[in-house]
């Protein structure tokens, strides 16, 4: 217990080095303590799977440090380049941002890695895992068009492969790609609404791991017996799963609403509509998903250990999460 509350102490300690360091060189050290904290982490299970996870993790971060690392040395020696390979230095510097941060076309080891991991791992992975190679992404953020062609990626690949998952925890890593998307897009734009998007989906991915977690389901047939048995859990986990689509009755849909204004407002008009239509078959698979769990009642004989759903902590999160969105547009009003 003691080294899981130092290594994860360590994690955030390396997160925060990175996103409030001075030179390129202390934010590639904090990237390298978030990562060497998590790994202890990730493989501190009795489960296979985990050790393998954790190895697919280390090696695919490992060659991301390295070519930052190669790319900052590379630009800091300001040696008088006849092809200007400045930019093709800075293009090596982003793409490792994005792979660290599992963004298309460099999203491989992304669901591969979740497949493994706990589900309290997994969150982290979805969530705290993201701040840092986002925020390095912001202080170098000079080609919009290679930034443009990963977010269409990340939209375009997140939704295909989506469609034919059965796990959960894939289906949630490709949700994030989908997101990942959405944030850089709002990184072209303004910073701000990157912090209203990355806390709402944060907030969101929590309520639905709680649920996940709290039941101890990891594949969607589980989830369609497990919710047969407490009806006021099925509403909350669809309501989630709709918000984390963006539908408008919900908090999910405000930080797609001021991303899509912001673009609009720049005068980016193609990418916005790009965005929109995309994400329209990760919305696909939601409400496949939440219909499904809606209607469908197995009657085969089932050993699921059903735990009694008095848990106040998922509740209320559910609820401030679902009535958010009138707060926020009265806030709004107010301001």
């Amino acid at each position: 217990m003691y080294h899981k509350t130092m290594f994860t102490f360590s994690l955030m300690i390396g997160t925060l080095i990175s996103i409030s360091s001075y030179s390129w060189m202390g934010m590639w050290m904090g990237l390298e303590i978030n990562l060497l904290s998590i790994i202890p982490l990730m493989s501190d299970t009795k489960n296979m799977m985990a050790s393998e996870a954790a190895l697919k993790y280390f090696i695919t971060q490992a060659l991301a440090s390295t070519l930052l690392l190669f790319s900052i040395i590379m630009l800091s020696l300001n040696i008088p380049y006849t092809l200007n390979m400045s930019e093709y230095f800075s293009l090596i510097l982003n793409t490792a941002l994005l792979t660290k941060m599992g963004a298309a076309p460099f999203h491989f080891w992304f669901p591969e890695v979740m497949e493994g991991l706990s589900w309290n791992i997994s969150l982290i992975m979805l969530t705290w895992q993201k701040i840092a190679p986002m925020a390095l992404l912001t202080y170098f953020n000079q080609n919009t068009t290679y930034l443009i062609l990963a977010i269409i990626f990340s939209m375009m690949i997140s939704g295909m492969m989506g469609l034919n998952q059965t796990s959960l925890r894939k289906i949630l890593a490709y949700s994030s790609i989908n997101h990942i998307g959405w944030m850089m897009s709002t990184l072209l734009v303004s910073e701000t609404i990157w912090y209203y998007y990355f806390i709402i989906y944060t907030i969101i991915t929590i309520n639905i791991v709680l649920i996940f977690k709290t039941l101890n389901i990891f594949h969607l047939k589980q989830l369609f017996i497990s919710m047969n048995y407490n009806y006021l859990v099925k509403f909350f986990f669809v309501l989630n799963f709709l918000s984390l689509g963006g539908l408008p009755p919900f908090l999910g849909f405000l930080p797609k609403w001021l991303t899509i204004q912001t673009l609009v407002q720049n005068q980016m008009m193609t990418i916005s509509v790009l965005m929109i239509i995309m994400t329209l078959m990760t919305l696909y698979f939601y409400l496949r998903i939440t219909f499904t769990t809606l209607t469908l009642k197995t009657n085969e004989i089932s050993y699921y250990n059903h735990p009694p759903m008095s848990n106040f902590l998922m509740l209320t999160f559910n609820f401030i999460a679902l009535i958010s969105l009138i707060f926020s547009t009265i806030l709004f009003n107010f301001f």
